[in-house]
């Protein structure tokens, strides 16, 4: 049983997330800024934020794992970079790993080709470019990080979101750093599958220091 830590625990992939390592029997806080609108068994939910220093003093110490799924959003949009370097300085050389579910773009289309945000900048919409600029620097930074910190990252599909509904399948498939898709040319998966990934990654630390993808 490991103890976990989910900062934003109440998004779309951190409340799969939450409720994936409740299911397998691990210890789980989630932590978000207001309350859930349904609550898992088992789970401890904190109110706060990951900017206050208070809420980190209260839910990282003495975790095996935590991992960030707060989305860089709204009032949020060109914090979170902050936050990431407050949880690699408090969480380098402990026994913690750290997770970031970050976005797609950093993703490259093919081996050796350009990336997905390389072919489609130009096409971004205002009010979502700081969400993806943030997630290709949050994997930037955890890159150059202390040696000490244990990391992982993950990159969804480029189809992700609630919005979507997409329904789960019970499976994926997992890749590198390249864009992952289907036979069709669709690349996607339900949050509920994406958790699958992260909470066997937690399980079996397949991917120490290194990004991952999940997808159908």
């Amino acid at each position: 049983m490991a103890r976990i830590t989910i900062l934003g625990g109440t998004g779309y992939a951190g409340a799969a997330i939450v409720a994936e390592a409740a299911k397998r029997g691990h210890e789980v806080t989630s932590v978000s800024r207001s309350e859930p609108e349904t609550r898992v068994d088992g789970v401890e939910y904190v109110v706060g934020s990951a900017l206050d220093d208070a809420t980190l003093d209260a839910v990282l110490p003495g975790r095996d794992v935590v991992i960030s799924a707060i989305s860089p959003r709204g009032d949020m949009a060109g914090k979170l970079e902050g936050a990431v370097d407050t949880l690699i300085a408090r969480l380098a050389g402990t026994p913690t790993r750290f997770g970031f579910v970050g976005g797609a773009s950093s993703l490259h289309t093919e081996e050796g080709g350009p990336t997905l945000f390389d072919v489609s900048k130009e096409h971004i919409p205002a009010d979502v470019l700081p969400e993806v600029e943030t997630g290709i620097a949050a994997l930037a930074t955890l890159k150059a990080s202390p040696e000490s910190l244990d990391w992982f990252y993950v990159s969804p599909p480029a189809d992700f979101g609630s919005w979507l509904g997409t329904p789960s399948q019970g499976t994926y498939r997992l890749g590198g750093d390249v864009l992952l898709k289907d036979a069709d040319g669709v690349s996607t998966i339900a949050g509920a599958d994406l958790a699958l990934a992260i909470v066997d990654e937690i399980e079996k630390s397949g991917h120490r220091r290194r990004r991952f993808t999940a997808a159908y």
